[in-house]
């Protein structure tokens, strides 16, 4: 099977060893299903190659909206059903979010949720809460453009950046209130969620840790193919955008989430 090699620009699983393919390695990618490896992992791919199907790719085809409900909160059913697992279950686990569920499992529980339509399969069957976390984290980077959006990001860049705490809450309240409706409402219930989970002594999870996290995920970049330089640049803006966010009162983001509650009841 044909192979080429590729340049990571973000840190993905090498499909043989499991291990992360650092940023900016060199590895080879397989021209028929796109699966990532470490060069040194070449010799033990086995040569047979079956192609993915397309839907793997399924969430990038669609911003947040997309899978958004129509009325208020508009949240997502899948980040709902996977936040309120979490927090019936996971809050006694260590490394919540930064532990990696099992990649396939991931994929393979992404791929159900998404499919399911109206009634959404029960995650209480998953028995590692990390794969959970995993399937959240991978919805949200499969958007096709970040939570905060392209056109925002500058914006939230610049308002994380001013110096004095109580001008850069101001700035950030004014810059969350112009995103898109699914996009405000998921990001308030999923700071609240990230606050809660900060709050759990048995996570060791604080703010600084969850933002490293959730920096690239929701900040990501201002456009859909960033420079290498602006990956660089950008990583620890990402997080600083989050922990400013995680920083504003848990009663701002009720705010948005609490007008009607009938669409954060997981079905």
């Amino acid at each position: 099977n044909s192979v080429s090699p590729f340049q990571v620009i973000r840190p993905e699983p090498c499909c043989v060893c499991g291990s992360r393919i650092r940023f900016g390695k060199t590895a080879i990618k397989c021209c028929q299903c796109q699966l990532l490896l470490h060069t040194k992992c070449r010799e033990q791919c086995p040569s047979l190659c079956t192609p993915r199907p397309h839907h793997h790719a399924q969430p990038r085809e669609g911003v947040l909206a997309d899978f958004a409900p129509s009325t208020p909160p508009m949240v997502p059913t899948l980040v709902v059903q996977c936040v309120t697992e979490v927090e019936t279950r996971g809050l006694t686990e260590t490394g919540l979010y930064r532990v990696p569920g099992a990649e396939q499992l991931v994929r393979e529980w992404k791929r159900k949720l998404l499919r399911a339509g109206g009634a959404l399969p029960a995650l209480s069957s998953v028995t590692d809460i990390h794969v959970v976390c995993g399937v959240l984290k991978d919805f949200l980077r499969g958007l096709k453009e970040p939570l905060v959006t392209f056109s925002l990001h500058p914006a939230f860049l610049r308002a994380a950046d001013i110096p004095d705490d109580a001008a850069s809450d101001t700035a950030l309240r004014h810059v969350v209130s112009k995103l898109p409706p699914a996009n405000r409402d998921t990001l308030a219930f999923l700071m609240l969620h990230l606050l809660r989970v900060s709050h759990s002594p048995d996570c060791k999870m604080d703010v600084f840790n969850l933002s490293r996290v959730f920096g690239p995920t929701l900040v990501g970049h201002s456009s859909a193919n960033p420079t290498p330089l602006a990956i660089m640049e950008d990583t620890p803006r990402q997080c600083k955008v989050v922990a400013r966010l995680l920083s504003l009162p848990s009663s701002f983001w009720r705010g948005f989430v609490e007008t009607e509650q009938e669409n954060l009841v997981p079905m």
